[in-house]
């Protein structure tokens, strides 16, 4: 039994750590992509057609890159494709959410507080939300096909705030912020698999059988790409968010994400304008940095809106503290059953994180995490399983600012 769960917890890992590998090789690519091709010398009359160029140095040697806008006059025979990393970080990806939210959908993905659901209506829920994303921004971008792009985008950005409502309504709010990455990376993968690099086979076959190409399929593989390369820091950010409750364990937490959207426009339009050698915005990172305090203030407003004292993330442990006898009592009957050297909880083999919780000594030791994610937030007791009462959660809250308002920071 135990050799069948440690082979299922690294399995997991090994997962998780191609969806990393795979993740940086396709952000690499994108990147590099649309820095080159917004950085070409298109004022220079090529001899060979092509519509700019760039010199480049790097690891020793220079290199000499040429595009042509629609394609050359000959097919090369050594054409790379760049599609491989996109399709793997999805599949890898797609795995983690089965194996994390779906055979763990009791602990992560259901929250009987915001809804209660079975496991097979989660799960539906689920796959059905990440088949809606591509239909609902494949039909935008048809509908939006020659209309300003600023339209498109907003457009997309009105149906993103929609769905991290919804999702904050159905799951609990890790889950919420999870599937928002992953409804996103579903429409970027799927731009590559159904878009762009269908386009490309059509601008191909149409060079091996002596036809002009039609410049219409690069300009919406452009088109398409450009806006994979401005959702791709949110859904990082939306990625990770699961490791910090302050971000998704909040009343706000969907303002949150949809604020993270915006961040991503304006990092990626410094880059972006830098490379296009218009000069370097500095503004973006004034509004970036705005946008992160919003952010940061929306995480701890139902705190400030329960009348408790000025929220610090972080704060000495301090077991001396009043109310510290009544939190281990909390403690020990809610957390403890997982958060031991040999839980109670079935199916657990260890304690999640190799955090124990089963002495008072061990609980004053992690009161800056009990804290964030039991006092400040819901995140634990995952999908609140052994029923924590909001008058312990105040009275984790109590305890942990008593401590800090006697010096413990």
């Amino acid at each position: 039994m135990y050799d069948l769960a440690a082979m299922g917890a690294w399995v997991e890992f090994g997962v998780r750590w191609l969806h990393v590998i795979t993740a940086i090789a396709w952000i690499g690519s994108s990147f590099y992509f649309i820095a080159l091709d917004l950085g070409l010398h298109r004022d220079r009359n090529l001899a060979s057609g092509a519509d700019g160029e760039e010199w480049q140095v790097h690891g020793g040697g220079f290199y000499h890159i040429q595009k042509y806008l629609v394609a050359p006059e000959q097919m090369p025979g050594d054409l790379v494709w760049f599609k491989w990393e996109s399709y793997a970080t999805w599949l890898s990806g797609f795995a983690m959410l089965v194996l994390v939210y779906y055979l763990g959908a009791e602990f992560y993905l259901i929250d009987p507080a915001v809804m209660d659901l079975s496991v097979w209506q989660a799960v539906l829920i689920s796959l059905a939300s990440l088949a809606f994303g591509w239909l609902a921004y494949n039909t935008i971008c048809r509908v939006f096909v020659n209309a300003n792009q600023t339209a498109l985008m907003v457009a997309l950005f009105v149906v993103l705030v929609g769905m991290a409502y919804f999702y904050t309504s159905v799951f609990s709010g890790r889950a919420a912020l999870l599937h928002l990455g992953a409804f996103t990376a579903t429409i970027m993968s799927a731009n590559v698999f159904m878009v762009i690099i269908p386009n490309q086979k059509i601008v191909v076959a149409d060079l091996i059988a002596g036809r002009k190409p039609d410049p219409k399929y690069g300009k919406i593989a452009k088109q398409r790409s450009t806006h994979n390369n401005y959702l791709t820091l949110p859904v990082l950010f939306l990625m990770l968010s699961n490791h910090y409750p302050l971000s998704f364990a909040t009343d706000y937490n969907w303002i949150i994400a949809s604020l993270v959207f915006l961040m991503g426009v304006t990092i990626r339009h410094f880059f972006n304008t830098m490379h296009m050698r218009r000069g370097m915005p500095w503004w973006t990172w004034a509004a970036t940095a705005i946008l992160f305090l919003i952010i940061m203030g929306l995480s701890t407003a139902p705190m400030r809106g329960n009348d408790s004292d000025e929220v610090q993330a972080w704060a000495q442990r301090y077991a001396q503290a009043e109310g510290f006898n009544e939190v281990t009592d909390i403690v020990m009957g809610r957390c403890s059953m997982c958060h031991a050297a040999e839980p109670a909880w079935d199916g657990l083999l260890w304690a999640p994180k190799g955090v124990h919780l089963d002495t008072p000594a061990r609980i004053a030791e992690h009161a800056t995490s009990i804290y964030l994610q039991s006092g400040l937030s819901h995140a634990m007791p995952p999908a609140n399983l052994s029923w924590m009462e909001e008058t312990e959660r105040a009275a984790i809250r109590a305890w942990y600012e008593a401590a800090t308002a006697k010096g413990g920071a």
